[in-house]
C-alpha cells in the first residue's frame, strides 16, 4: 500500500534534493531520494532503540539484576511479567 504526502520545503532543502536527483546521480527522482532518506532515518532510529535496550540489559547485568533461565520460556516470561519487568 502506498499513499502520497505533500511537503513544503525551504528553498535550501529543495535545492539539496534537486542536486541529488537526475542525470549523474544515484536517484532518478525526488521521490526515490526522499524514500531512501526516510528509510535510512527509520533504520537509524531502530538501531538507536536497540542500542538503548542492549545498554539497559548490560547495566542490569553489571548491577547484578539477572535471572536464571529455567529452560521453560513460557514460565519464565510469566514470572518476568509478574515482577513488572
Amino acid at each position: 500500500m502506498s499513499s502520497s504526502l505533500n511537503l513544503t520545503l525551504t528553498d535550501e532543502l529543495r535545492a539539496f534534493i534537486d542536486r541529488n536527483c537526475g542525470d549523474g546521480t544515484l536517484y532518478a527522482t525526488p521521490t526515490e531520494f526522499m524514500r531512501d532518506v526516510l528509510r535510512e532515518k527509520k533504520e537509524r532510529l531502530e538501531a538507536d532503540e536497540l542500542r538503548a535496550g542492549l545498554l539497559e540489559g548490560y547495566q542490569d547485568a553489571i548491577a547484578g539484576r539477572t535471572t536464571t533461565f529455567s529452560g521453560n520460556l513460557k514460565s519464565d516470561m510469566a514470572q518476568f511479567k509478574k515482577r513488572g519487568r
